[in-house]
Protein backbone atom coordinates (compact mmCIF):
# COMPACT_ATOMS: atom_id res chain seq x y z
CA UNK A 1 0.00 0.00 0.00
CA UNK A 2 1.56 3.30 -1.04
CA UNK A 3 0.92 6.79 -2.37
CA UNK A 4 2.65 7.56 -5.67
CA UNK A 5 3.55 11.15 -6.51
CA UNK A 6 3.99 11.25 -10.28
CA UNK A 7 7.31 12.72 -11.41
CA UNK A 8 7.29 13.98 -14.99
CA UNK A 9 9.90 16.65 -14.34
CA UNK A 10 7.53 19.59 -13.81
CA UNK A 11 6.49 19.67 -10.16
CA UNK A 12 7.73 20.86 -6.80
CA UNK A 13 7.84 17.25 -5.74
CA UNK A 14 9.89 17.59 -2.57
CA UNK A 15 7.39 19.81 -0.78
CA UNK A 16 4.44 17.70 -1.97
CA UNK A 17 6.14 14.51 -0.79
CA UNK A 18 7.11 15.99 2.57
CA UNK A 19 3.60 17.28 3.24
CA UNK A 20 2.05 13.93 2.33
CA UNK A 21 4.56 12.01 4.46
CA UNK A 22 3.69 14.28 7.40
CA UNK A 23 0.04 13.19 7.32
CA UNK A 24 0.27 9.67 5.86
CA UNK A 25 1.26 7.81 9.02
CA UNK A 26 2.73 4.43 8.10
CA UNK A 27 1.68 4.64 4.46
CA UNK A 28 4.80 5.06 2.30
CA UNK A 29 4.96 7.99 -0.11
CA UNK A 30 7.04 7.46 -3.24
CA UNK A 31 8.02 9.94 -5.95
CA UNK A 32 8.20 8.02 -9.21
CA UNK A 33 8.38 8.30 -12.98
CA UNK A 34 7.89 4.53 -13.37
CA UNK A 35 4.45 3.67 -14.82
CA UNK A 36 4.53 0.29 -13.08
CA UNK A 37 5.00 1.89 -9.66
CA UNK A 38 2.15 4.28 -10.41
CA UNK A 39 -0.03 1.29 -11.33
CA UNK A 40 0.91 -0.53 -8.14
CA UNK A 41 0.15 2.38 -5.79
CA UNK A 42 -3.07 2.52 -3.80
CA UNK A 43 -3.39 6.30 -4.33
CA UNK A 44 -1.92 8.72 -6.86
CA UNK A 45 -1.01 12.41 -6.62
CA UNK A 46 -0.52 14.33 -9.87
CA UNK A 47 1.22 17.67 -9.19
CA UNK A 48 2.69 20.14 -11.63
CA UNK A 49 4.20 23.56 -12.13
CA UNK A 50 5.18 25.48 -15.24
CA UNK A 51 3.66 25.88 -18.69
CA UNK A 52 0.97 23.52 -19.95
CA UNK A 53 2.71 22.71 -23.28
CA UNK A 54 5.90 21.69 -21.45
CA UNK A 55 3.97 19.59 -18.95
CA UNK A 56 2.07 17.69 -21.64
CA UNK A 57 5.24 17.16 -23.66
CA UNK A 58 7.15 15.79 -20.66
CA UNK A 59 4.27 13.50 -19.69
CA UNK A 60 4.34 12.00 -23.18
CA UNK A 61 8.15 11.83 -23.38
CA UNK A 62 8.38 9.90 -20.12
CA UNK A 63 5.67 7.42 -21.10
CA UNK A 64 3.38 8.44 -18.24
CA UNK A 65 0.26 9.54 -20.09
CA UNK A 66 -1.46 6.14 -19.97
CA UNK A 67 -0.41 5.60 -16.35
CA UNK A 68 -2.14 8.85 -15.40
CA UNK A 69 -5.27 7.95 -17.36
CA UNK A 70 -5.41 4.50 -15.79
CA UNK A 71 -4.93 5.86 -12.27
CA UNK A 72 -7.58 8.54 -12.76
CA UNK A 73 -10.00 5.85 -13.95
CA UNK A 74 -9.86 3.62 -10.90
CA UNK A 75 -8.08 4.80 -7.74
CA UNK A 76 -8.08 7.79 -5.39
CA UNK A 77 -6.47 10.53 -7.47
CA UNK A 78 -5.45 14.05 -6.44
CA UNK A 79 -4.44 16.67 -9.02
CA UNK A 80 -2.59 19.82 -7.93
CA UNK A 81 -2.17 23.07 -9.93
CA UNK A 82 -1.23 22.08 -13.51
CA UNK A 83 -2.28 18.59 -12.41
CA UNK A 84 -5.81 20.02 -12.33
CA UNK A 85 -5.55 21.84 -15.66
CA UNK A 86 -4.17 18.83 -17.51
CA UNK A 87 -7.33 16.84 -16.73
CA UNK A 88 -9.35 19.04 -19.11
CA UNK A 89 -9.69 18.94 -22.90
CA UNK A 90 -7.74 21.97 -24.03
CA UNK A 91 -5.65 24.90 -22.77
CA UNK A 92 -5.25 28.37 -24.26
CA UNK A 93 -1.68 28.27 -22.98
CA UNK A 94 0.20 27.13 -26.07
CA UNK A 95 -3.08 25.98 -27.69
CA UNK A 96 -2.52 22.40 -26.55
CA UNK A 97 -4.88 19.51 -25.81
CA UNK A 98 -5.03 18.16 -22.28
CA UNK A 99 -5.85 14.64 -21.17
CA UNK A 100 -9.56 15.07 -21.82
CA UNK A 101 -10.72 13.35 -18.63
CA UNK A 102 -13.15 16.20 -17.97
CA UNK A 103 -14.97 18.33 -20.57
CA UNK A 104 -13.92 21.96 -20.51
CA UNK A 105 -11.24 24.52 -21.26
CA UNK A 106 -8.29 26.15 -19.50
CA UNK A 107 -8.21 29.91 -20.04
CA UNK A 108 -6.04 32.82 -18.97
CA UNK A 109 -7.44 35.34 -16.52
CA UNK A 110 -9.15 38.04 -18.64
CA UNK A 111 -6.88 41.11 -18.59
CA UNK A 112 -9.75 43.59 -18.86
CA UNK A 113 -11.34 42.28 -15.67
CA UNK A 114 -8.24 42.15 -13.48
CA UNK A 115 -9.44 44.97 -11.23
CA UNK A 116 -9.76 44.89 -7.43
CA UNK A 117 -12.72 46.29 -5.51
CA UNK A 118 -10.77 49.51 -4.86
CA UNK A 119 -10.11 49.98 -8.58
CA UNK A 120 -6.45 48.94 -8.48
CA UNK A 121 -5.08 46.52 -11.07
CA UNK A 122 -4.65 42.90 -10.11
CA UNK A 123 -1.43 41.21 -11.20
CA UNK A 124 -1.28 38.03 -13.21
CA UNK A 125 -0.15 35.48 -12.19
CA UNK A 126 -2.52 35.27 -9.27
CA UNK A 127 0.00 34.65 -6.50
CA UNK A 128 -0.66 34.36 -2.79
CA UNK A 129 -3.39 33.42 -0.33
CA UNK A 130 -7.06 33.53 -1.25
CA UNK A 131 -10.34 32.24 0.12
CA UNK A 132 -11.91 29.07 -1.24
CA UNK A 133 -15.65 28.55 -1.10
CA UNK A 134 -16.63 24.92 -0.88
CA UNK A 135 -19.24 22.70 -2.41
CA UNK A 136 -19.87 19.45 -0.50
CA UNK A 137 -17.07 16.89 -0.78
CA UNK A 138 -15.37 14.55 1.72
CA UNK A 139 -11.95 16.18 1.14
CA UNK A 140 -13.18 19.41 2.75
CA UNK A 141 -13.79 17.63 6.08
CA UNK A 142 -12.39 19.65 8.99
CA UNK A 143 -11.74 22.72 6.79
CA UNK A 144 -13.87 25.82 7.25
CA UNK A 145 -15.73 27.25 4.28
CA UNK A 146 -13.81 30.32 3.11
CA UNK A 147 -10.47 28.96 4.37
CA UNK A 148 -7.44 30.45 2.64
CA UNK A 149 -5.12 28.48 0.37
CA UNK A 150 -1.97 29.41 -1.54
CA UNK A 151 -2.19 30.00 -5.31
CA UNK A 152 0.33 30.58 -8.13
CA UNK A 153 -1.30 30.57 -11.59
CA UNK A 154 -2.25 32.60 -14.64
CA UNK A 155 -4.83 30.21 -16.08
CA UNK A 156 -7.94 28.58 -14.64
CA UNK A 157 -10.31 25.80 -15.63
CA UNK A 158 -13.78 26.30 -17.11
CA UNK A 159 -15.64 22.99 -16.71
CA UNK A 160 -18.54 22.33 -19.06
CA UNK A 161 -20.30 20.29 -16.37
CA UNK A 162 -21.22 22.45 -13.34
CA UNK A 163 -21.54 19.33 -11.17
CA UNK A 164 -17.75 18.90 -11.33
CA UNK A 165 -17.17 22.11 -9.36
CA UNK A 166 -16.26 21.49 -5.71
CA UNK A 167 -14.55 24.81 -4.91
CA UNK A 168 -14.59 28.38 -6.15
CA UNK A 169 -12.45 31.46 -5.63
CA UNK A 170 -12.45 35.06 -6.82
CA UNK A 171 -9.64 37.08 -8.35
CA UNK A 172 -11.10 39.85 -10.46
CA UNK A 173 -13.57 37.21 -11.65
CA UNK A 174 -15.02 34.16 -9.92
CA UNK A 175 -13.27 30.97 -11.03
CA UNK A 176 -13.30 27.25 -10.38
CA UNK A 177 -10.44 26.21 -8.11
CA UNK A 178 -11.45 22.64 -7.24
CA UNK A 179 -13.23 19.85 -9.09
CA UNK A 180 -14.31 16.38 -8.13
CA UNK A 181 -16.00 13.35 -9.63
CA UNK A 182 -16.03 9.76 -8.37
CA UNK A 183 -12.41 8.94 -7.37
CA UNK A 184 -10.86 12.21 -8.65
CA UNK A 185 -10.33 15.43 -6.73
CA UNK A 186 -8.17 18.23 -8.12
CA UNK A 187 -7.30 21.73 -6.96
CA UNK A 188 -5.73 24.83 -8.50
CA UNK A 189 -4.06 25.87 -5.25
CA UNK A 190 -1.11 24.22 -3.52
CA UNK A 191 -2.23 22.31 -0.41
CA UNK A 192 1.41 21.49 0.37
CA UNK A 193 2.05 25.23 0.81
CA UNK A 194 -1.23 26.04 2.56
CA UNK A 195 -0.43 25.46 6.24
CA UNK A 196 -2.92 23.64 8.48
CA UNK A 197 -5.85 23.57 6.07
CA UNK A 198 -3.66 22.30 3.25
CA UNK A 199 -2.34 19.50 5.44
CA UNK A 200 -5.90 18.66 6.48
CA UNK A 201 -6.92 18.30 2.83
CA UNK A 202 -3.97 15.98 2.19
CA UNK A 203 -4.82 14.00 5.33
CA UNK A 204 -8.39 13.65 4.08
CA UNK A 205 -7.06 12.36 0.76
CA UNK A 206 -4.89 9.74 2.46
CA UNK A 207 -7.95 8.22 4.18
CA UNK A 208 -10.52 8.90 1.44
CA UNK A 209 -12.58 5.94 0.26
CA UNK A 210 -14.52 7.12 -2.80
CA UNK A 211 -17.99 5.64 -3.15
CA UNK A 212 -18.20 2.88 -5.71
Amino acid sequence: MSIAVIDYGMGNLRSVCQALAHVAGDTPVVVTSDPERVAAAERVVFPGQGAMPDCMAELEARGLRQAVLDAAARKPFLGICIGLQMLFEHSEEGDVPGLGIFPGQVRRFPAARMVAADGSRLKVPHMGWNQVWQKPHPLWAGIGDGARFYFVHSYCVHPEDPSLVTGTCEYGVPFTCAVGRANIFAVQFHPEKSARDGLQLLKNFVSWQPAG
